[in-house]
């Protein structure tokens, strides 16, 4: 199911977790499911008006099997790059593996058995770089390449897994699904001190905040 949940901003409701569609400057896929969800994410660019191949760039907040699941399925009609930062970038182009080391890097490496690597253009983005109208922010801990984007024009923050929705309040990634929850913390706290106001925070677990989502990774960050 696709939802505008601002003005230009659709989710779409994947296999317990978000995707979303960004009118920016080109239209914007933000994450992609996982690899069962080409027709939610097919159908939810429909709804929105969009056609795959009009899709003009793909954000990843990071790599893991339920956002970048559909990028190999897509790609027969997707003719955008990806942007993904770092470690992250350099698995989901197969030129390295999660470690074996880390619980959440074995997480990683199971997953990459369900997960096509897409023949796609995957471009690294640097932290600090505008990216349309966004702004990337490393923001490593739930995995060491993970990203948010924050764009002061649109008032939209996506920010991944690096935290959750719950009761309209947002929570840090936890152990069980983070390679450093300290890392987590001190990203999220970064993060908080960094970014513009905005107000619509993107997720990629739990309901969206429509509004205060900067106020709510400031109340956030101040926990921690």
């Amino acid at each position: 199911m696709a939802t505008e949940i601002a003005d230009g901003v659709w989710r779409f409701d994947c296999r317990g977790v978000n995707a979303y569609l960004v009118f920016d400057d080109v239209p914007t896929l933000v994450d992609a499911g996982t690899p069962w969800d080409e027709e939610a994410i097919r159908r939810g660019l429909d709804e929105a008006g969009v056609e795959v191949s009009e899709i003009g760039r793909v954000l990843l907040t990071h790599y893991d099997l339920d956002h970048v699941g559909t990028l190999a399925a897509l790609a027969s009609d997707l003719d955008a790059p990806v942007r993904a930062y770092g470690f992250d970038a350099q698995v989901l182009r197969g030129e390295r593996t999660p470690p074996l080391r880390n619980h959440k890097g074995l997480i990683q490496r199971l997953g990459g058995l369900f997960t096509d690597r897409p023949e796609l253009d995957v471009v690294g983005v640097r932290d600090g770089e505008a990216v349309g109208s966004f702004t990337a922010y490393h923001t490593p801990g739930h995995t060491p390449g993970h990203v948010a984007y924050v764009s002061e024009e649109l008032g939209v923050g996506l920010l991944g897994d690096l935290v959750s929705a719950s009761d309209g309040e947002l929570v840090p990634s936890g152990w069980l699904i983070s390679y450093d929850t300290d890392a987590v913390a001190t990203s999220a706290r970064g993060l908080a001190a960094r970014v513009p106001p905005f107000e619509v925070a993107c997720v990629g677990h739990g309901e969206p905040l429509a509004t205060g989502g900067g106020e709510a990774l400031r109340r956030l960050a101040a926990t921690l």
